[in-house]
């Protein structure tokens, strides 16, 4: 008990690496939970639990039915606009051949989505969690600190709990107003499946990036000045790029 008194409540936190159960201690207390962060690989059992959640939560998204309604209403929607603009047309076997490549398309969209909730949202944050670590790793170099690539990526894979509760969320939004068309960020203020500058405000991105920013300030491989600026400019330039892709897409 004595020790305790004695230590301020980060040093005692420091002692010991991390664990399992410090992914969800990053919530309330982030600079407890990254001073215990070593150049060591600590941080495998938390991304295997992670992207094993992420998984689940994307096979329980698939269970709902929602993919395969959403796209069912595209398809039936493009259906009846193709119906309709070749009203006129004599040779109904050329329209016959329309319909049916639509239906099909709308099978392929089917399963590319599925695949989509199940297998490229968990590449995707492995892979954000690398490049991430790997630009940190360069900003630390020229900062003239030494880098610690395994602290940077425990860093990185214990703020992505933050993904997680997005995710949970998401799909509670998802069951709650029965439609794939839900996001956590304000995009929703926008036209429905329109791309939108709203959708650069998302309250769990900006969290991730303050997290980020805490993490290489507390683990000293950032000066504070330079981990806000690190942190400030991958955020916009994430969200700057997710943003564009959506204009392209569309």
């Amino acid at each position: 008990m004595s020790h305790n008194l004695e230590n301020p409540p980060e040093e005692v936190a420091s002692a010991g690496g991390l664990g399992l159960q410090h992914l969800p201690m990053v919530i309330t207390r982030p600079a407890a939970v990254f001073s215990r962060a070593e150049d060591t690989g600590a941080y495998g059992p938390a991304l295997v639990i992670m992207l094993a959640l992420t998984v689940l939560l994307g096979y329980a998204e698939v269970q709902t039915g929602l993919i395969d309604r959403v796209v069912d209403q595209q398809t039936e929607q493009q259906l009846a606009e193709l119906e309709k603009a070749q009203s006129g047309v004599v040779d109904r076997l050329q329209l016959r051949d329309a319909m049916d490549a639509v239906r099909k398309n709308g099978q392929f969209m089917q399963t590319l989505s599925r695949l989509g909730a199940i297998v490229l949202t968990p590449m995707y944050m492995l892979t954000s969690f690398l490049v991430i670590s790997s630009i940190l790793y360069a900003f630390v170099a020229m900062s003239g600190r030494k880098p610690e690539w395994h602290t940077l990526m425990s860093i990185c894979v214990y703020a992505g709990v933050i993904e997680i509760i997005a995710l949970v969320l998401r799909l509670a939004m998802m069951m709650s107003w029965r439609t794939t068309h839900v996001d956590t960020s304000l995009r929703m203020l926008g036209e429905l499946g329109k791309p939108t500058f709203w959708g650069a405000i998302d309250p769990f991105r900006i969290w991730y990036w303050v997290l980020i920013a805490i993490g290489v300030t507390t683990t000293r491989q950032l000066s504070r000045r330079a981990a806000i600026a690190s942190a400030l400019t991958l955020f916009l330039l994430s969200t700057g790029a997710r943003i564009g892709l959506e204009y392209l897409m569309t």
